[in-house]
């Protein structure tokens, strides 16, 4: 009899440690959903980037000037899955409207793409037990092309939601028409929700690739965007851009979704004809599927 009820205790203590295993994790993920949708809507802009270290031997280094700027964007929720979230950035520039880059954030994701400089991306995969309760931030740039992938948790503690994670990418837009004296800009990204918006906070370095295990960090970079959400009318541009242009950026994303899951290493040609790849995907006359995708494969390095 006292056996029996000692094995009965047993398992209810094990039910009870599953199910509240089980409602932790849910609870978890509904928290990460919550801040991951709070960085969409209307938001004023300012950008802040400052070199903070040279670890040049050069005597006649010069770092970038110090940048500041600001913007209003709208951030549009386009996909909306319990594992899978889409936000495309759209800049807006008085009665204009510019498509900026998306942000996809996939649950326990094991699929990535690291960059390698010379504008190529080499995939990898991880582990499920490496990836477990993370989610996968895939950043694309303005042409949906790849920029930069990294797998984090979403942190909620004393009040705060953030999410930390460092990854290499690409020379960013105000620098690579600027500087040739760098390779990779490995970025250490960390997206904090805040009560007014949210900020994206940046520790990054500017890295000399020597050879496929060397990199030299030539300077070091501290970046600072505070989003501040206001009221979505301010953004009514976008909005109505968006509503006349989604189908087809949805056919230039269906034709990347198709070569990302390939498999295979990108590499990307610079410029056709002296136009990057943007130029051609933001013509307003190009909406054809087959000829959205003969430009793309023109620019993909065989």
């Amino acid at each position: 009899m006292q056996n029996n009820a000692l094995k009965l205790t047993v398992k209810q203590i094990l039910f009870f440690l599953i199910f509240f295993s089980i409602f932790s994790v849910h609870g978890q993920k509904k928290k990460d959903i919550e801040s991951i949708k709070k960085m969409c809507g209307c938001f004023e802009i300012e950008f802040n980037f400052a070199e903070t270290f040279s670890h040049s031997g050069d005597s006649l280094y010069k770092k970038s000037k110090n940048y500041k700027s600001k913007a209003l964007e709208y951030a549009k929720l386009i996909k909306d899955e319990k594992d899978h979230i889409s936000i495309q950035h759209l800049l807006v520039m008085k009665d204009n409207v510019i498509k900026h880059w998306r942000q996809d954030w996939i649950y326990e994701n094991q699929d990535f793409y690291a960059y390698d400089g010379k504008n190529t991306w080499k995939p990898y995969s991880k582990d499920k037990k490496d990836v477990n309760g993370q989610w996968t931030q895939e950043v694309f740039q303005v042409d949906d092309s790849p920029r930069y992938f990294g797998s984090s948790s979403w942190v909620h503690v004393d009040g705060k939601s953030y999410w930390e994670n460092t990854s290499h990418a690409p020379l960013p837009r105000r620098e690579y028409t600027k500087r040739d004296d760098y390779d990779i800009m490995i970025r250490g990204n960390r997206h904090e929700i805040v009560s007014n918006g949210w900020i994206h906070d940046q520790d990054n370095k500017k890295v000399i690739k020597k050879t496929t295990s060397e990199e030299i960090i030539l300077a070091e970079e501290k970046g600072f965007n505070k989003y501040t959400r206001v009221d979505d009318s301010k953004c009514a541009v976008a909005i109505a851009w968006w509503d006349a242009n989604y189908e087809k950026w949805s056919k230039v994303r269906s034709i990347w979704n198709y070569i990302y899951e390939k498999n295979e290493k990108i590499s990307l040609k610079k410029t056709i004809d002296d136009k990057p790849l943007f130029s051609y995907m933001f013509d307003d006359e190009l909406t054809d599927e087959k000829e959205i995708g003969l430009i793309i494969d023109q620019f993909l390095s065989k």
